[in-house]
């Protein structure tokens, strides 16, 4: 008996939810108020609860309670949806232009369709890159504060690529994986794939709590620490030469592998020098031309210990073979007639300008980011729910993210990350005053 009415209960909660009758948001009654007001045991409210939330119905919250959630999102709140709809404001995904990228585009292939052994282009190609394209990549990671050698460069397919070839030579299946507790979604799945354990770091608004860190590294056998030091995403922090110094003497004290993830690099001016110039004998050090040119030319660096490069090479050959050499001919000839350097500067000056624009179209609602970066993070005030905010911008054609798809640790807040950097300016502004709208009309 007692098991039929648990399930009646389950099911009777799951239509009212699916019916609209509890709509997103609301807030369901404590496990002990569920127990009393139908006689149950706690034990088997827990478990209603618990059945419910693994039905992606409500969601359970520390210290808040349990809430219904918005069943008419997309999986990931929209982050992983690739195809966006072409009425949608996409400040989902980044994809930064600026005028002019697609005659580059042009000339390069004409240049290359005019130039000397096209045939070379068509064979296979050193894993790692031909030895005069490596030592190109070095030259440019120069500018961003990287004295390597061209020996310890490998090119790939795309930063993506890069983490993937690093965990794939570097780590085991089971091996622990220190990361914010807010991190880049592509390593959470990443992560997945090959059976890593991710362990949260605390995150402040200027950086990881360190102390937390080494925490948890003399609690834990951990292999690797997984960061992005300069430009996070998507929190925004520049770490500080002290914060990266601390990082380093903690990677050393508990020999772990740095992952340093360098995408949005480009963005900072002037900042501290990479943890690879810090501790280059742990370190692999990821980055690429998605953003800094165009995210459909999936060109990536990684820059590694000598000892770590014929692994690397092994897993790029196992994955890839090796970067297509039409991509990397028109690549560095780009780095070295300074149309990469061009690029870079213009996109600081175009992430500042929609960062001035956030500032002041989202005048009054506080949130994180770095004056250069193109994505920025909304904090949600206490009552404010966020599923209920990103399905009401989907219905106004608006597609964001909310913090679930960044999230490592089990209590996800309640927030927003907005990317700048897909759509024409004029459609930004609209869009900003509709989330500001949005924010303030769910705000009581």
């Amino acid at each position: 008996m007692a098991k039929a009415r648990y399930k009646q209960l389950v099911d009777q909660f799951a239509a009212d939810i699916r019916s609209g009758r509890m709509p997103p948001g609301t807030r369901l009654a404590t496990h002990r108020q569920l127990a009393a007001r139908h006689g149950l045991a706690l034990v088997t409210a827990s478990r209603i609860y618990a059945e419910l939330e693994a039905m992606g119905l409500v969601s359970g919250e520390p210290g808040r309670g349990t809430f219904v959630r918005d069943t008419s999102l997309p999986a990931g709140h929209g982050i992983d949806q690739h195809a966006v709809a072409p009425e949608m404001v996409d400040l989902n995904f980044n994809n930064p232009a600026v005028p002019g990228q697609a005659e580059l585009l042009r000339d390069a292939l004409r240049q290359l369709a005019s130039g000397g052994d096209l045939a070379s282009l068509l064979r296979y190609q050193p894993h790692a890159g031909r030895p005069h394209e490596r030592a190109i990549v070095a030259r440019h990671l120069a500018s961003r504060g990287l004295d390597v050698s061209g020996d310890s460069v490998l090119i790939v397919n795309g930063a993506q690529h890069g983490l993937t070839v690093c965990a794939m030579a570097l780590l085991q299946p089971g091996d622990v994986v220190a990361t914010d507790a807010l991190t880049y979604p592509g390593f959470k799945v990443l992560a997945e794939a090959l059976h890593l354990e991710l362990l949260p770091v605390p995150v402040t608004a200027q950086g990881p709590d360190l102390e937390a860190l080494a925490r948890l590294c003399a609690s834990r056998k951990v292999r690797a620490l997984y960061s992005m030091p300069t430009l996070h995403n998507p929190l925004g922090w520049v770490m500080t030469a002290a914060q990266r110094q601390q990082l380093v003497a903690i990677a050393r004290r508990h020999e772990l592998i740095i992952i340093e993830d360098a995408a949005y690099a480009f963005l900072a001016a002037a900042p501290p020098p990479p943890l690879h110039m810090l501790a280059p004998e742990r370190t692999v050090y990821v980055s690429g031309l998605s953003k800094s040119v165009a995210t459909g030319l999936r060109i990536g660096f990684v820059a590694a210990p000598a000892d770590w490069v014929p692994a690397l090479e092994r897993t790029i050959r196992a994955t890839a073979w090796n970067t297509p050499a039409v991509m990397t001919t028109m690549a560095c000839g780009w780095i070295e007639d300074g149309t990469v350097a061009r690029l870079e500067q213009e996109k600081r000056a175009d992430a500042m300008a929609r960062q001035q624009m956030a500032a002041r179209l989202l005048d009054g609602i506080p949130f994180l980011s770095h004056p250069a970066s193109y994505f920025l993070w909304i904090p949600l005030a206490e009552e404010v729910r966020a599923e209920q905010i990103v399905a009401t911008l989907l219905q106004e054609n608006i597609a964001v993210s909310s913090a679930e798809p960044f999230a490592c640790s089990k209590h996800v807040p309640h927030a927003l990350r907005l990317a700048l950097g897909s759509v024409p300016h004029d459609v930004l502004g609209a869009a900003l005053a509709t989330v500001k709208r949005v924010i303030a009309n769910h705000t009581y």
